[in-house]
């Protein structure tokens, strides 16, 4: 199933306001992490799409910020957080260099994202971004698609692409590194993060982590 990785923030770029009508609603694993929380003076959205986490977080912090490659994502991110009198900064950057200080984030999700990313160098560089933003001690949850999806017969991570199909019909390739779980925490492990647990959810692996 290797096929070569494809350029994340032009992919997005193109699908990005298909792709935003079909990301309503927060998930599920999401909310529960932001609700148990504490409330934060900052938190970030990484890879934040069309915003629906960074609208999640507005309840629970002073500020959010909501980050993403694509410009066409951080649009409909815009749109829709006026839309509901959402105020946040939104700011485009590549997750592998995050535009923000150290230590300046009190709580983070990293969602549905890590595996567009092409390269293992690139997944495990993010991973320490998320560590070096986040504050000691604060948390956030990490995710990506796992084998143990039912859609996957595989015991090991792999690198694929996802079509995805526009209304008039043509299909835009994504790049997935598809996780197994064990895989996915030993990224972890060698980041800088803090892993405080790991869970498989809805063919996800999830990780709640903290900033060391």
């Amino acid at each position: 199933m290797d096929r070569r990785p494809v350029d994340v923030r032009d992919t997005y770029d193109r699908i990005a306001g298909h792709f935003a009508e079909t990301r309503e609603y927060p998930w599920p694993e999401v909310e529960s992490f932001v609700e148990d929380a504490p409330r934060s003076e900052v938190a970030l959205d990484l890879g934040c799409g069309n915003g629906r986490h960074a609208e999640l977080l507005a309840a629970h912090t002073d500020r959010v910020l909501a980050c993403d490659i694509s410009r066409g994502l951080l649009a409909t991110a815009r749109s829709r957080l006026s839309e509901r009198n959402i105020d946040a900064d939104l700011l485009q950057g590549d997750a592998g260099a995050v535009p923000l200080a150290d230590d300046s984030v009190g709580l983070a999700v990293y969602v549905a994202t890590l595996h567009h990313l092409p390269t293992g160098d690139a997944r495990l560089a993010s991973l320490d971004e998320l560590a070096r933003v986040l504050s000691t001690g604060a948390p956030g949850l990490v995710s990506a698609w796992s084998t143990a999806h039912d859609r996957f017969d595989a015991g090991e991570g792999f690198d694929t692409t996802v079509d995805w199909t526009l209304p008039g019909g043509e299909t835009v390739p994504r790049f997935y590194h598809v996780y197994s779980p064990d895989e996915f925490e030993s990224d972890l492990a060698e980041s800088d993060l803090g892993v405080r647990s790991a869970f498989v959810s809805s063919g996800n692996c999830y990780a709640v982590v903290e900033g060391a």
